[in-house]
């Protein structure tokens, strides 16, 4: 047993604040180019952000009452603002360190990469929270967002490989 279990919501939540991360990382990339052809490209990348976090969203409504039971005694509610915190901190997908260090003369075959690349470390993030998601709280939903995740690297690599052969 961990210090801490979650349960599969609390880690949807973590999910679904990513995917909002994630759709500003490309906004604020988008923002900061001149060209029109990567300011739309990098407006579909955070729209598919969106659809990304509907997706979670959908699959939050599916769990069953012990897959969503508190874990901890929580009355002042603080554990919304440390979830929000992991997964603003979590150094993967969408992370806004990296969006800020955005100059606007990145390519758009380097913000994918970044963007690969992030995604990977939260699919990381996700094996390890797994471990953190007792069988009777949902640990196998968790399989879900990393099959999610998952998808998401294949079409960002082709997003890449598409870019490079133009």
């Amino acid at each position: 047993m961990t210090a801490y279990d979650f349960n599969a919501a609390e880690v949807f939540d973590m999910a679904i604040k990513i995917e909002t991360n994630g759709a500003a990382f490309y906004r604020k990339a988008a923002q900061l180019q001149a060209d029109g052809e990567d300011k739309e490209f990098l407006e579909a990348l955070a729209k598919m952000e969106d659809r990304h976090k509907a997706v979670f969203e959908e699959m939050k409504t599916t769990l069953s009452a012990a897959e969503k039971k508190e874990t901890v005694f929580d009355p002042g509610e603080e554990l919304t603002l440390y979830l929000n915190a992991m997964a603003d901190a979590h150094g993967g997908e969408g992370d806004p360190d990296v969006a800020d260090t955005f100059t606007g003369r990145e390519t758009m075959a380097e913000i994918v990469g970044i963007a690969i690349g992030l995604e990977k470390e939260s699919i990381l993030f996700y094996v390890g929270l797994k471990d953190m998601v007792p069988p009777k709280f949902g640990r196998e939903k968790i399989d879900q967002i990393i099959k999610e995740e998952t998808r998401h690297v294949a079409q960002l690599k082709g997003f890449l490989q598409k870019a490079g052969s133009q």
